[in-house]
């Protein structure tokens, strides 16, 4: 049996055995089974970074017998020396990677400073030609529940950190340094699963994708009654655990609500960062997360505030998958290049980003005051709030398609004496209930460059 079968196997076998095991780490770090195919090999690449760049395919594994995963990977190191570390990217397609990379803007910098790119592909098969893959690996999980038959699940986590792999064993051209890996929605649902099983990952930024573990997510009964009463389904995105919905496909193969269970609490604590905080805070991994707050892979801003307070993320008001925002939505916004630079350039971006305020409410008949607290001498500069009134549940038609109002926003007063940031609200007599949040910006600056940040307290719910 050749190297890559085996590495298959072993990790089939792994999965069968013990749910919750979805990854054999040791064999994702065995370069030997790569069977690296060389499709372009090292070769100086002109532009305003010289770099030397190589394109090669490689083989993640088997997602069952006798099936492989086999994607490109590209890798970029600056021409005159090694890079350390790098940054790690699956938005890409095979024939985007084909081409030489002529980087630019943050990548750009990055390369300037010494850190290398590293990009392969965390796309749906049919997207490159392959849609009968994608097609029987559903099936395949719909009757097994076996996370390693479905891609989501284990391919394209797997092809991450294979790509690390594949990179580090490339000794000639990277030093082992620090790794960041961004994305959005499939690509930042997958490094953030990676990053809880993969200590070579540092740095995650992830936008409209999964970030905890609600009960709809959790296939609780009572949650997904209230769900369907409030016009969800069990298709699509609606109320999935990790991305698109399941559950009636794998009720249609003959399993049953409780295996649905089952599988979503077997497999939570190797899939959601809000499991893992600890873990990944005693590892030193910097994170930030931009989860819309319309988006229908990141539905339930309510619950995570009131359980997650701590992780820090970013409230674009309206945004999420296909949306176009608020009309006073913080336009200037630099997170992801400002966390980059801070990640791997701390002697050269000496601020620290913000970290999550804490948010407190004070009731009265008519107002609504709102007081938002920051770690002393945090830096921030700014303070706006943003509110809705009877929104819907989590998840439900409604939270998704009613935007917050153009008119529901409201500059803060920073009282500088307390240190905190305030604003009142005036009650409407009709509300139920008010959901809101607040977003403050930091100026960084690296090297002559300065950089808009932002970051949100809490989002929060009051029953009014």
């Amino acid at each position: 049996m050749n190297s890559i079968r085996f590495l298959g196997l072993l990790l089939i076998l792994s999965a069968t055995a013990q749910a919750t095991d979805v990854f054999d780490m040791d064999a994702i770090r065995d370069s030997s089974t790569l069977e690296i195919e060389v499709v372009q090999d090292w070769r100086t690449v002109p532009g305003p970074v010289m770099t030397r760049q190589k394109l090669v395919t490689i083989n993640v594994g088997e997602i069952w017998q006798g099936q492989d995963y086999r994607l490109p990977v590209r890798m970029v190191v600056p021409a005159d020396r090694k890079a350390r570390g790098f940054h790690l990217t699956g938005g890409n397609s095979p024939t985007k990677l084909e081409r030489e990379t002529r980087p630019r803007g943050i990548d750009l910098l990055l390369l300037q400073g010494g850190v290398g790119l590293v990009m392969t592909v965390v796309q749906e098969p049919g997207s490159y030609g392959k849609p009968e893959l994608g097609g029987r690996s559903e099936a395949r999980f719909a009757k097994s529940l076996d996370p390693h038959h479905k891609i989501q699940y284990w391919a394209w986590p797997a092809t991450l950190m294979r790509a690390i792999t594949t990179a580090y064993a490339e000794t000639d051209h990277f030093d082992k340094g620090k790794v960041a890996v961004t994305g959005s929605s499939k690509n930042g649902a997958s490094p953030s699963m990676a990053i809880i099983h993969d200590d070579r990952m540092t740095a995650l930024h992830a936008s409209v994708s999964p970030i905890w573990d609600s009960p709809l997510r959790l296939c609780d009964r009572e949650a997904w009654d209230r769900h369907l009463a409030e016009g969800g389904q069990q298709r699509g995105f609606s109320g999935g655990h990790f991305g698109p919905n399941f559950n009636q496909r794998v009720l249609d193969a003959g399993n049953t609500w409780e295996n649905l269970q089952t599988f979503a609490n077997d497999i939570s604590d190797q899939v959601f960062v809000s499991r893992n905080l600890q873990g990944l805070r005693d590892r030193g991994v910097e994170m930030l997360f931009h989860p819309g707050t319309h988006d229908m892979v990141a539905y339930d801003m309510a619950w995570g505030g009131a359980h997650h307070p701590s992780i820090p993320l970013y409230l674009g008001a309206n945004s999420g998958h296909g949306k176009k925002g608020h009309s006073n939505i913080e336009q200037d916004q630099q997170n992801k290049s400002a966390f980059l630079l801070r990640h791997f350039f701390p002697d050269d971006v000496r601020q620290p980003l913000l970290t999550s305020p804490t948010i407190e409410t004070n009731l009265t008949k008519s107002t609504l005051k709102v007081t938002v607290r920051f770690a002393p001498d945090s830096g921030e500069e700014s303070g706006r709030i943003w509110w809705m009134n009877d929104r819907g549940a989590d998840g439900s038609p409604r939270y998704l398609k009613e935007p917050i109002p153009d008119k529901n926003t409201k500059e803060m007063a920073q009282d500088s004496d307390s240190g905190v940031w305030t604003v009142e609200i005036k009650i409407d007599p009709n509300a139920s209930r008010i959901d809101l949040f607040s977003n403050h910006r930091k100026t960084i600056k690296y090297r002559e460059k300065e950089l808009r940040t932002y970051i949100s307290s809490p989002y929060t719910r009051i029953e009014l």
